[in-house]
């Protein structure tokens, strides 16, 4: 049987036909819209400035995200008659307001007094109204855990690691230890979106 002459023709239309439906859907594709939302969760994270260093005092930093556990401890007789004095440098970075609390654990010390002495930015990536906005209790609630502070967002970018973003708060710890007795203290401070 002889080649039909509109077998070709056939071809070439259905070929176009599959081209222009292509083309048709691929404009479509490009001429729709994609909506896409993303949240970000509250962040509080809070660390210790390496340059902590208590003089005459053994100590030990321990942090996780938004807890930092500092261990401060006499075994010798270094202030002995004393009363020490520990000046903290805690780092604080948030993308929320935030709120940092206190649990003070010792059989053999009492913390005196408590106050913020210093506030700071550590760099660019911190918002200007931040470290004048800390609200400093002025007065502790014999509670557990202790209010310390409120503030506003600090970190306006980077990361829970970088050294540009974080607000340095320095704490003075006034300590009362038993007398003539080597002593341990533990100070857990938490963040947490306010």
């Amino acid at each position: 049987m002889p080649a039909s002459p509109f077998r070709p023709r056939c071809h070439f239309v259905f070929t176009l036909l599959a081209v222009m439906l292509f083309v048709c859907a691929r404009v479509e594709a490009q001429t729709g819209s994609v909506t896409m939302t993303a949240t970000v969760s509250e962040t509080v994270a809070l660390s210790i400035s390496p340059s902590f260093n208590p003089q005459k005092l053994t100590s030990d930093v321990v942090r996780t995200g938004n807890t930092v556990r500092v261990t401060l401890s006499d075994v010798g007789a270094a202030t002995r008659g004393e009363t020490p004095v520990v000046r903290i440098p805690l780092l604080v970075r948030s993308n929320t307001d935030f709120k940092i609390s206190a649990r003070i654990d010792s059989t053999t010390a009492v913390v005196n007094d408590l106050s913020v002495v210093d506030v700071r930015a550590t760099g660019k990536l911190v918002s200007p109204p931040a470290a004048r906005a800390i609200d400093v209790e002025r007065q502790f609630d014999p509670s557990d855990p202790l209010l310390v502070l409120t503030g506003p967002r600090v970190s306006l970018g980077g990361t829970l690691e970088s050294p540009n973003n974080a607000l340095q708060i320095t704490l003075l710890i006034r300590l009362q230890p038993q007398p003539n007795r080597a002593w341990s203290l533990q100070l857990t401070f938490v963040g947490a979106p306010e």
